[in-house]
């Protein structure tokens, strides 16, 4: 198969992935465990980049060189976990050097049923970026190849009616692993998450202080995000783990500093106020503000005289 540039390539079922890396029918038709050793990718005849029909968990242990996840790199000298939620695109390595660690591949079908099926959209990390990987210590990488190894198992050795109980259960633990694990990280990387609280401040100050709101509206999360080059849902989750509140609490608290602000030491109108911190109706604006300082724009301001 020769690379399609621009074009990417869908896989709508697990049998067909097993196919075009050139491995055997999977024992399950909606879930498998493929060790990265027996992969073995010819660049010129795979695929540019792809797309599952499915959830893609990956592991992976040290790496000699970059790898490609979505359209970026990330670098996995020292081994870390990324994940793919169905129809998030994928680009292929630029080689084919043998890596260890585990790809888990489950189709949204084989949740049906199990309250994993809903459960499993709570769990933000399929919808970080790149460079927002998990990074696991020594002990944590134990625990996990230990979940992934008794997935291994019963995919290989005893497909029976309480497979599906097992498996879904195991991928369970694996997610809130990777949960907590995740936290942990949050809590570890403090000194550069601090750098990042620092720059969202000045961004919300820059955006509100060159009138920006006035012809833009409010500030979005996505806007931030991408300001700080991060997923949205990692910077609310990051920030929810440093000060307790998400991104959009601190664009709301911005909000609420810069109206106090201008109806204590200005005569701007409260209209005039609205429409600067980019609300487009001055009763949404009085709303707002009550519902965050418990009094409204006009009571707040008659406080000081």
């Amino acid at each position: 198969m020769k690379q399609v540039e621009n074009t990417p390539h869908r896989i709508n079922s697990i049998s067909a992935l097993h196919k075009l890396l050139g491995l055997p029918k999977p024992t399950h038709p909606l879930v498998s465990l493929i060790r990265n050793c027996d992969v073995k990718i010819v660049k010129d005849e795979f695929p540019t980049s792809l797309l599952l029909n499915f959830y893609k968990i990956s592991y992976m242990g040290q790496v000699p060189a970059k790898v490609k996840y979505g359209q970026g790199y990330y670098d996995f000298d020292e081994g870390g976990m990324v994940f793919v939620a169905p129809d998030q695109l994928l680009t292929a390595p630029d080689d084919a050097e043998e890596y260890e660690g585990f790809n888990l591949f489950v189709h949204p079908d084989f949740l049906q049923t199990y309250p994993l099926a809903v459960g499993i959209k709570k769990y933000h990390f399929f919808s970080y970026a790149t460079n927002e990987a998990l990074h696991l210590s020594e002990k944590e990488k134990t625990t996990i190849e230990s979940v992934f190894r008794i997935i291994g198992s019963e995919l290989e050795e005893r497909i029976d009616d309480s497979s599906q109980d097992v498996i879904i259960s195991q991928i369970e633990l694996l997610l809130n692993y990777s949960n907590r694990y995740y936290k942990r990280q949050f809590n570890t990387r403090k000194a550069v998450n601090h750098d990042v609280l620092t720059r969202l401040e000045k961004i919300l100050d820059d955006y509100f202080n060159s009138e920006t709101a006035l012809t833009n509206g409010l500030p979005s999360v996505q806007y931030l995000a991408e300001e700080l080059h991060l997923s949205p849902h990692y910077l609310s989750d990051m920030l929810r783990a440093l000060t307790g509140q998400n991104a959009q609490h601190h664009i709301h608290n911005k909000v609420i500093e810069k109206a106090k602000v201008a109806l204590s030491t200005t005569t701007l109108s409260i209209a005039e106020i609205a429409y600067s911190l980019g609300f487009g109706y001055p009763q949404s604006f009085n709303k707002f503000f009550k519902s965050k300082a418990k009094c409204s724009p006009m009571e707040y301001r008659q406080s000081f005289g």
